[in-house]
C-alpha cells in the first residue's frame, strides 16, 4: 500500500504544521518541498519529481499570501496560486495521485451576513482572492481526484501572522488601533493539519472513504480582528499596551478584504468524522507553546 504523502510549500505555516506532526505518524512517509527543491510552477520538474517519487497523495501548502502585494504583482499571485495548483493537478492525474489543495475564504465578497457553506456564490474582491479562486477552478478542470479545503485568518508559531504581529507590537507600543469591523474565524493551521492528516489516514485505511470535492474547515466560533488582538492580549498577559477598535476605512489598504468571512464548517465535520476546536481554545494551545 502507498504511503507516500508529497507537501509542497513545507516552509509556510500550514507546512511546518505538518512537518511537526507528521512523527507521529510513522506508518506514513512524508517529503517535504519547498520553491528550494520544486518549483511547483514548472510543469516539466513536477512532472519529473512525481515520477521519481510516487506520492500516493499530494498536499498544496504553496501560495502567494500577500494580499496588498498581490495587487501590484498579478503576474506573481496568478503563477503560484493558479498555475501552480494546475500543474500539480496534471501531475497527479498522470500518476493517480490525489491532491489535496489548501484555498481561501476570501473567494467570497465578505457580503453576506451568515457562514458561507461550500456552494455559496464565489466572488472575490482582490486579485488574490480571484488568483485563488482561478486555482480552485484550473484544477477542476483537470480531474475529480481532488479536496479543496478553504480555511481562514490562519496563524501559527511560525511565519509572518496577524497573531506574531499583535505579539510584537504589544510589547513594543503603549497603544494599537485594529479594524473591528470585519468578521472571520482565527484558524490555528496546526489545527488545519491535523485535520488534513485524520483524512489521509482514514483515506489510505479506506480508499471509499474519499470524498472529493471542496471543503470548508477554520476553528470555531468568530470574531473581528479586534476581538482577536484583544484575546491574544489577553491570553499572553500584554496590559501595558492599549487596543483601540477602528473602522476599515482608517487604514485603506491596497486590497479591499471582505467584511465578513465566517466559513461552515459542518460538511467536513460530518463528511470526515473530524471535531473542530473553538478558535480561543487553540489561540491559547498556541500562545502557550510560544510563552513556554
Amino acid at each position: 500500500m502507498n504511503s507516500k504523502i508529497l507537501v509542497t510549500g513545507a516552509n509556510g505555516q500550514l507546512g511546518n504544521e505538518i512537518r511537526r506532526l507528521c512523527k507521529n505518524f510513522p506508518g506514513l512517509e512524508f517529503i517535504f518541498t519547498d520553491v528550494d527543491m520544486l518549483d511547483i510552477t514548472n510543469p516539466d520538474a513536477v512532472s519529473v519529481f512525481m515520477e521519481a517519487s510516487k506520492p500516493a497523495i499530494v498536499v498544496n501548502c504553496a501560495a502567494y499570501t500577500n494580499v496588498d502585494g498581490a495587487e501590484d504583482n498579478i503576474k506573481m499571485a496568478r503563477k503560484v496560486n493558479a498555475l501552480a495548483p494546475q500543474v500539480l493537478a496534471a501531475a497527479c492525474a498522470m500518476q493517480n495521485a490525489f491532491l489535496i489543495h489548501i484555498s481561501t475564504d476570501y473567494v467570497f465578497d465578505g457580503e453576506s451576513n451568515i457562514p458561507y457553506v461550500e456552494d455559496d456564490v464565489t466572488n472575490p474582491i482582490s486579485v488574490y482572492g480571484s488568483s485563488k479562486l482561478e486555482g480552485e477552478e484550473k484544477i477542476k478542470t483537470v480531474f475529480d481526484d481532488y479536496l479543496i479545503i478553504r480555511t481562514s485568518w490562519m496563524y501559527s508559531e511560525y511565519g509572518h501572522n496577524f497573531m506574531r504581529t499583535i505579539l510584537s507590537l504589544g510589547r513594543e507600543k503603549d497603544k494599537i488601533e485594529v479594524v473591528n469591523d470585519q468578521f472571520g474565524s482565527p484558524t490555528y493551521a496546526r489545527d488545519l493539519a491535523n485535520c488534513i492528516i485524520d483524512i489521509i489516514i482514514k483515506s489510505i485505511l479506506n480508499p471509499q472513504a474519499y470524498l472529493p470535492g471542496i471543503y470548508h474547515y477554520a476553528n470555531q466560533g468568530s470574531c473581528s480582528w479586534y476581538e482577536f488582538a484583544r484575546e491574544i492580549f489577553k491570553i499572553a498577559g500584554i496590559t501595558n499596551c492599549e487596543i483601540v477598535p477602528v473602522t476599515s476605512d482608517k487604514y485603506p489598504a491596497k486590497a479591499k478584504r471582505p467584511k465578513f468571512t465566517v466559513l461552515d464548517t459542518s460538511k467536513v465535520r460530518e463528511s470526515f468524522g473530524i471535531g473542530i476546536p473553538n478558535w480561543r481554545d487553540s489561540l491559547k494551545e498556541c500562545l502557550s507553546s510560544i510563552i513556554e
